[in-house]
């Protein structure tokens, strides 16, 4: 299994198919053994795809002190210089979107061209749901809590229509093998505590690369007027929407062909 010793971590990634140099980076909670993963996507098949578990997360170093969304950052660029990387595209997703952008402002080089899904800028922006406040909700109870935040369509009314795939849904979500983990409680509550300091709200206008910003109509955690208002505050970027919520990217089939082709220039 591929380690990068970084900055005090011991760095899980992993690395396949061929093609333009793609970084992706995952989400709040992020493990690559949960399946399927981002090597099961159309990407693998298109970029030389380079993914990882973030600090406190996975098979990589947890280390119980604070981490900070600028550390987060540097863990990207510098597992990019481990793999002999200058630069590449990048894809962010939700709190992998915030590392992203700190990765673009903090080392702006190293990004070419840069796909923000489903998340936010912080400050005036506005941030992404608080997903700090219900850390104390575990397992069904979180599941349950999300499920009409996550996408809107899903109210009480479509759950109550909808029953059998409504708990179909609530048990996926609530799933977690590695939950009694050494070290897994304590990397994600680190991982919260930084996220919900991320702001990059003020420095949003210096980004110079293509920008890709790509979201849920329904989505309930990163706001449809928080994407429109990040997407006036970069330069030049390109606002796509698409039919789903938070993970419009497995919703909506027509999400990973119009990254795909954003990223292929």
């Amino acid at each position: 299994m591929p380690h990068a010793p970084i900055n005090g971590l011991d760095l899980y990634f992993e690395r396949a198919g061929s093609g333009p140099r793609l970084l992706f980076i995952s989400g709040t909670g992020g493990d690559l053994r949960v399946q399927p993963n981002v090597f099961a996507s159309p990407l693998a098949k298109r970029f030389d795809l380079l993914a990882y578990d973030q600090r406190g997360l996975g098979r990589t170093s947890k280390p119980d002190e604070p981490y900070s969304m600028a550390q987060y950052a540097d863990d990207a660029a510098a597992l990019m210089d481990h793999v002999g990387w200058d630069d590449a595209l990048v894809i962010g997703v939700s709190f992998g979107g915030m590392v992203a952008q700190e990765l673009v402002l903090r080392h702006p080089k190293k990004v070419t061209r840069l796909v923000l899904a489903c998340t936010s800028p912080g400050g005036a922006g506005g941030a992404s749901f608080a997903f700090h406040e219900i850390e104390h909700l575990k397992g069904e109870d979180r599941a349950r809590h999300l499920m009409p935040i996550s996408d809107t369509r899903r109210d009480a009314a479509w759950q109550a229509a909808n029953a059998e795939d409504y708990e179909r849904f609530v048990q996926l979500a609530a799933a977690d093998p590695y939950a009694g983990e050494p070290g897994r409680a304590e990397g994600a509550h680190r991982q919260l505590e930084a996220r919900a300091k991320h702001d990059t709200w003020d420095r949003l206008p210096s980004i110079a690369c293509p920008v890709l910003i790509a979201a849920g109509r329904y989505d309930g955690i990163a706001l449809p007027a928080t994407q429109e208002k990040m997407a006036a505050r970069i330069p030049g970027a390109e606002l796509k929407w698409f039919e789903g919520g938070h993970l419009f990217m497995i919703q909506d089939r027509a999400a990973y062909p119009a990254i795909i082709g954003f990223l292929e220039g």
